[in-house]
């Protein structure tokens, strides 16, 4: 998909991941996506303002657009939407469902309609470090009984 992209004229880093279901408008050559990225599925880069039909018979050739910068190691949850005119700075993650209007500051967690930032990537991690099970390294029937165990007791939850 990455490969894609860049056909499209899209600037994409090294080490991306971009769902086969995100969308992209009609100016993908104004995206540029840093290094370390994932786009999940039903993201949407929206790069115009298609509200601007209302004027068509009056400007019918007008058009508002405007470029989406995503720097590196950034995650954007599933069902996000990325307006135009919006950076999103370095480390930081995009909730699922989350309309994002206006920039987002590097090292943050936005979530919301619109989205706003709710918290610091370093208190997120700290809420991760407390949930986080190690499963990385295990096949999928060893996760799963390894989750089911937790779930079931949440007592031998092991980092």
């Amino acid at each position: 998909m990455v490969a894609y992209c860049r056909s499209l004229g899209m600037t994409v880093g090294e080490r991306c991941k971009i769902n086969p279901h995100a969308t992209f408008g009609t100016e993908p050559y104004l995206i540029s996506i840093g290094d370390h990225c994932e786009i999940t599925g039903l993201v949407h880069l929206i790069t115009h303002d298609g509200g601007v039909w209302v004027f068509r018979e009056e400007h019918p050739e007008w058009d508002v657009v405007g470029r989406i910068n995503i720097e590196d190691n950034v995650y954007i949850g599933y069902g996000a939407t990325i307006m135009p005119n919006v950076r999103i700075g370095k480390n930081s993650v995009i909730a699922a469902r989350s309309v994002v209007t206006k920039d987002i500051p590097p090292n943050s967690v936005a979530a919301g309609i619109p989205a706003k930032v709710i918290k610091t990537i370093d208190e997120y991690k700290e809420k991760c470090q407390q949930v986080a099970i190690s499963t990385k390294h295990l096949h999928s029937e060893e996760k799963k009984k390894k989750i089911l165990s937790l779930l079931n007791d949440p007592q031998q939850r092991q980092l």
